[in-house]
């Protein structure tokens, strides 16, 4: 305890303290000591003495230090491999290439994968003409490391330079079994073509292009036999090609190569074949240079035909590629169409309509097929104008009208399209049988007319009146429908029928508009009669007591300018007087608005018409005359008709109200 006190007794040496702790005014760094050094030559040492032997005994000597000293470095490190190379290459300098070659052996005992290793140990026997040992290093290298590239291109051409020719094959025969890289092969078939052998070569060829299947590498191959004369076989090689890659790993460059192949051989139609061809496989994206090759190949060869098919070609690619990214972009589809319809065969643009319609919408809803449809008109059309196959074409109509759901919605144009067609095959019954089967599975309006028109081109007034009658059916509201069936009995000279058809139109609860009543007073008058003028003046009396409880004022105002004309030309004073009177007064009122949330939208101005008929309307007129004659007597005061008469007493200040608003009284 005593020990331990006295040890932390003891003093520790005080450290001195630095008063001035700023930077000094000059910094010394590393790099200039270094520099400085290095002017100064301080660490630089004299060279040793140059030693001259002049015996034997001093070789030895030497030879056994140099020795002593090769061998302690490789004792100390045996892997370092440069130390066994430096060792090797001195025993060679000596001309001791036993020695040498026991070194290297013992330096391939310590790592037989270094490939300088190999290397120096060939380079030296080879150097001393030590052919056999030679081969036997070679072997050994390429049996221990066959990937090494350079021990084979090293082996071969030493056989080669020795004249062993056989030899040097057989050492490439053997480098072709591991499956090398490309310029192994090159150079295994240059080998063979410096000594004339081009069938060897080409047997090299067709291992090479099925084992490093590239297209870059059968085109070598087909250049290869242009070169050494053999078209036929080149051509071959390109079509085999061409096979060996199908559709699905087509490249541009393959193509390109072949058609340069062909010009070169003035084989132009062959070439228009195959730019055409790979054109029609490759998407547009990749065929950039086969275009540009095409066009410049048709600038120099051929016509202006030749170019407008180039142009007509690179569009066709655009418009496939558009309808591959979106097949239901149906306007891609009516170019694409119009552009095939222009340049290609009849068996192509079928192709095409085929491949568009397919794309049926994905909704039965009438808004998505309006732009598809047109895809099977166009599609019927062409086949009856441009190839004129009916049977085609009615196919075509047919598919067509059985594609389409028709309970949820129809095309009316496709039926009357069709059996307009029937009538142009002088097939009246199969029109008629279409046309029927579209009124019995989906009634249209716009069916029911073109019905009725092809009947009265045709002159078959009968079926015109069982049509009419069943649009009526269908439709009874629609007063047109009425009116041109009034027409019809009125042409044919039948006015009782006309007459009872007018009368059944006006009985319709429904139909309540004015039109029919015109037309029926209008048909009255029309009447070779001497009560025509009666029988007219009746309709519109009878129309106007019918009108009355209207609810659409317009209508009803319709009809009494209709009879205000008719009694213009055939009317007494009396009537047109008494007509007059029954014209309703146009006043304009205000009316508070609603939003749809309820709150307050402000006032609006309309038009109203007030009739003198109407019981409930007597009051407002007799307002309404009070207030004519208020303004009248305001006039004559202020003598001044424009001048605007308000009340201020009745709104906030600022407020007009003129005698013509409800809110003025």
């Amino acid at each position: 305890d005593m020990a331990s006190t006295t040890a932390g007794k003891q003093r520790i040496p005080k450290v001195a303290k630095v008063k001035n702790k700023a930077p000094a005014e000059v910094q010394i760094t590393a790099e200039q000591l270094l520099r400085e050094a290095k002017e100064r030559e301080l660490e630089l040492l004299p060279p040793p003495p140059k030693q001259k032997i002049t015996d034997e005994e001093e070789l030895n000597d030497y030879k056994l230090r140099k020795r002593k000293g090769f061998e302690d470095n490789i004792r100390k490190n045996r892997t370092v491999i440069s130390n066994w190379i430096k060792y090797a290459q001195w025993e060679e300098s000596l001309k001791e290439i036993q020695r040498a070659r026991s070194i290297y052996e013992r330096a391939l005992d310590v790592d037989h994968r270094n490939v300088t290793l190999w290397l120096k140990y060939a380079e030296m026997e080879m150097k001393n003409r030590q052919v056999n040992h030679s081969r036997n290093i070679w072997d050994r290298a390429i049996t221990i490391l066959p990937r090494v590239n350079q021990f084979w291109y090293k082996y071969s051409y030493m056989e080669e330079m020795l004249g062993n020719i056989a030899g040097c094959r057989q050492v490439f025969e053997r480098w072709m079994e591991w499956e090398p890289e490309e310029q192994a092969w090159h150079s295994y078939i240059n080998f063979e073509l410096r000594y004339k052998e081009v069938d060897k070569a080409r047997t090299i060829y067709e291992r090479y292009i099925l084992i490093l299947a590239h297209r870059v590498n059968w085109i070598k191959y087909a250049r290869f036999e242009d070169k050494h004369g053999y078209i036929a076989h080149g051509r071959k090689v390109f079509e085999r090609a061409v096979e060996f890659f199908g559709e699905e790993h087509i490249d541009e460059n393959l193509f390109v190569a072949f058609a340069k192949f062909e010009e070169k051989q003035k084989e132009f139609e062959r070439v228009r074949v195959i730019y055409k061809y790979a054109l029609d496989r490759i998407p547009k994206q990749q065929a950039q240079e086969l275009f540009k090759n095409y066009t410049v190949f048709e600038k120099k060869f051929g016509d202006r035909r030749g170019i407008e098919d180039v142009i007509v070609s690179k569009r066709r690619f655009q418009y496939e590629e558009e309808v591959k990214a979106n097949p239901h972009n149906y306007d891609a589809w009516f170019d694409y169409l119009r552009l095939v319809e222009s340049d290609a065969d009849a068996d192509t643009v079928r192709e095409v309509y085929e491949r568009a319609i397919a794309n049926v919408p994905p909704i039965q809803e009438k808004r998505h097929w309006r732009r598809y449809i047109y895809l099977w008109i166009n599609y019927a059309l062409y086949e009856e104008l441009e190839v004129k196959d009916p049977e085609r074409t009615r196919q075509v109509y047919q598919a067509c009208l059985e594609l389409i759901p028709h309970k949820k919605f129809t095309f009316a144009k496709i039926w009357l399209l069709y059996g307009q067609f029937e009538i142009r095959q002088k097939n009246l019954p199969n029109a008629r049988r279409a046309l029927g089967t579209a009124i019995g599975k989906c009634p249209k309006n716009k069916l029911f007319k073109g019905y009725i028109e092809l009947e009265l081109q045709l002159r078959e007034f009968d079926r015109c009146r069982k049509l009419y009658e069943k649009y009526l059916e269908f439709s009874p509201e629609n007063c047109t429908t009425w009116i041109k069936f009034a027409e019809l009995e009125t042409i044919l000279g039948d006015t009782d029928r006309a007459r009872a058809i007018f009368e059944l139109a006006i009985g319709q609860p429904r139909l309540d508009m004015p039109e029919v009543w015109i037309s029926y007073a209008q048909f009255e008058l029309s009447v070779d009669s001497g009560e025509r003028i009666q029988r007219c003046r009746q309709v519109y009396e009878e129309a106007n007591r019918s009108l009355r409880s209207c609810e659409e004022k317009e209508e009803r105002l319709m009809l009494l300018e209709s009879w205000k004309d008719y009694e213009q030309e055939f009317g007494t004073f009396a009537n047109k007087d008494r007509v007059r009177k029954l014209l309703p007064e146009k006043v304009k009122k205000r009316r508070k608005l609603t939003a749809e949330d309820g709150s307050d939208a402000g006032w609006e101005e309309y038009y109203d018409y007030i009739f003198p008929e109407d019981a409930a309307n007597q009051p407002n007129l007799k307002l309404l005359a009070m207030a004519k004659m208020w303004k009248k007597q305001q006039h004559n005061l202020i003598g001044d008709p424009d001048k605007e008469i308000y009340k201020e007493s009745s709104f906030p200040r600022g407020k007009k109200c003129y005698p013509s608003c409800p809110h003025f009284y």
